[in-house]
């Protein structure tokens, strides 16, 4: 924004012309910024938006489990230089061999907490979930132009994956992903960006999370819905050869299938990949159960759906194959196991706001011209931006640096991470440190892993799906205080058990009427350390 010159005018006279110059008008502005990059006062509105969410999840406290033991494994790397091959940090998963198809998530978290404490894990976590908004309320913004849409898709969002994302870790890399991918899979516009865009996504996702076989069933999904689209409609079977959103989308998806393959095992991550929602052991976590109307989620599940059953009876936008394919079968998946919510909830928050606007359009509101969009309103969403982020703690902490007090960095770290997390109880252990196998809750291998003792050997961490069948059903029989609960302990050379309260009380009971055996070292509100009297 500056002024300018204006050029000089022509004025004409008997017998010729010439040129006069006027002086510039200092009280006129002329927008200099370039028009692809002016904004409208609506698309102010949708940044305010997501700056704001990125703002408020750069407050919440970093949950207790997943986030710690993605950093051990990080650190892990960080310290070897090498991906691992076998499972490093449980004792009980020797030489089970790993492809951690999270690796450069866990390093990049790592080096962002290692260099600017929690404040990196929150800037982490913020920014990948306002990624994944921004990609699908930028999506419904621009088909719409209507804050009603985005808004709705919004609460869409937030209310049927809040859950999912509530825990820090690497699936939020692949939720990012995942939410980019269907923008650039819904589009009928060809965009030369995408056919770059997509290899790329597909070469970083493969190497984040191995949530990438989710992105590749929903590009497939989408070629498959166009194709059948073009088949009805032309009531001809080679339609789709001549039909160019086709061919994109079936080569997008080999595109994207390739590009996974650039990752340090290769072949063997789709096997992972497709390996670990199977596994045994996670059956018998919550967060894998089927979806049920007790749960949350599942209310949240059935409210979305009656909603989009609603919009879709009155929506005039044509509906096709593809979200009709991508919404029934990611919802079939999420009755099958609740976690497939993180998937579904974007699909339906794109489908809900884009047929929500073609409602309010046809039914309350003729269209009008697109708003006006000007380089001020980019200037002040900047502005807006800068201010929301310099008041988040990796701003702060970015602008003014890490406080050197010991007494006011610990507050801090207690203030930025989950009221669960063991911090007493890790502590003891560090001024303590056990000796051998440690019998541990295994919500808390985690950070006892990241933040205990150098070299304690857990009894499990959040890799459940890692150690033997045996050992996880040994776990699970100890924990509950079954019947030779102690006969267990003593064959896997148990001294130290670490268990938390709220969820361990009949083990609890169970060792605290074995006093000749077991001692109670600490305990607070969160939970119990017990040592073997007589250690083995």
């Amino acid at each position: 924004m500056s002024t300018l010159t204006p050029p000089p005018i022509e004025t004409r006279v008997s017998g010729g012309s010439f040129l006069e110059h006027r002086d510039p008008d200092l009280s006129v502005l002329q927008d200099r910024i370039p028009e692809h990059l002016r904004l409208s006062r609506p698309a102010i509105g949708v940044i305010t938006l997501l700056a704001l969410l990125f703002l408020v999840t750069s407050y919440q406290p970093l949950h207790y489990s997943d986030l710690w033991g993605h950093l051990s494994y990080g650190r892990w790397i960080w310290v070897n230089q090498a991906v691992p091959r076998v499972e490093p940090l449980m004792p009980l998963a020797h030489g089970v061999p790993f492809v951690d198809t999270a690796w450069l998530s866990q390093l990049t978290e790592f080096g962002l907490v290692n260099q600017f404490g929690t404040a990196g894990g929150q800037f982490f976590y913020a920014g990948l979930i306002s990624a994944a908004f921004a990609f699908i309320l930028g999506a419904v913004y621009r088909r719409t132009q209507s804050l009603l849409a985005v808004l709705a898709a919004f609460i869409t969002f937030g209310g049927g994956g809040y859950q999912q994302l509530l825990v820090v870790r690497p699936q939020l890399a692949g939720l990012a992903a995942f939410c980019l991918t269907l923008v650039i899979g819904s589009s009928t516009l060809g965009r030369k960006w995408h056919w770059w865009a997509i290899p790329l996504t597909f070469a970083l996702w493969g190497n984040m999370h191995g949530s990438f076989v989710v992105g590749i069933g929903l590009l497939g999904l989408l070629a498959v819905g166009r194709i059948f689209d073009v088949i009805w409609r032309t009531g001809k079977l080679g339609a789709p050869l001549h039909d160019s959103v086709s061919w994109r989308l079936v080569l997008l998806t080999q595109l994207a299938a390739t590009a996974v393959l650039l990752n340090p095992y290769g072949l063997r991550i789709y096997a992972e990949a497709l390996a670990v929602p199977r596994n045994l052991n996670l059956q018998d976590l919550v967060e894998w159960d089927a979806m049920s109307l007790k749960m949350n989620q599942g209310q949240a599940a059935a409210a979305i759906t009656f909603v989009l059953f609603l919009i879709y009876r009155m929506s005039p936008r044509r509906v096709t194959c593809g979200e009709v394919l991508a919404l029934t079968t990611f919802g079939l998946a999420a009755l099958w196991t609740s976690r497939m919510m993180n998937w579904w909830a974007p699909l339906a928050a794109y489908y809900v706001g884009v047929h929500l606007a073609a409602i309010y359009w046809k039914n309350f509101h003729r269209p009008v011209e697109a708003p006006r969009r000007t380089g001020l309103n980019s200037v002040l969403a900047v502005g807006l931006v800068w201010v929301f982020f310099a008041y988040t703690p990796f701003g702060v902490t970015l602008l003014h640096g890490q406080s050197k007090d010991p007494t006011v960095a610990a507050k801090k770290f207690r203030n930025s991470v989950s009221p669960e997390t063991p911090l007493g109880v890790t502590s003891y252990l560090r001024e303590h440190p056990p000796v051998g196998l440690v019998f541990n809750t295994y919500e808390w291998g985690d950070y006892l892993t990241w933040a205990g003792p150098p070299g304690m050997q857990v009894f499990l961490n959040s890799h459940a799906h890692l150690v033997p069948r045996e050992v996880w059903l040994d776990y699970m029989h100890i924990s509950g205080g079954g019947s030779n609960w102690e006969a267990k302990l003593k064959a896997y050379s148990v001294n130290t058990v670490v268990v938390d309260r709220q969820r361990r009380g009949s083990l609890i009971r169970a060792m605290e009427q074995m006093p000749a055996d077991w001692k109670a070292v600490y305990e607070d509100g969160l939970g119990i350390v017990f040592q073997r009297s007589q250690p083995l």
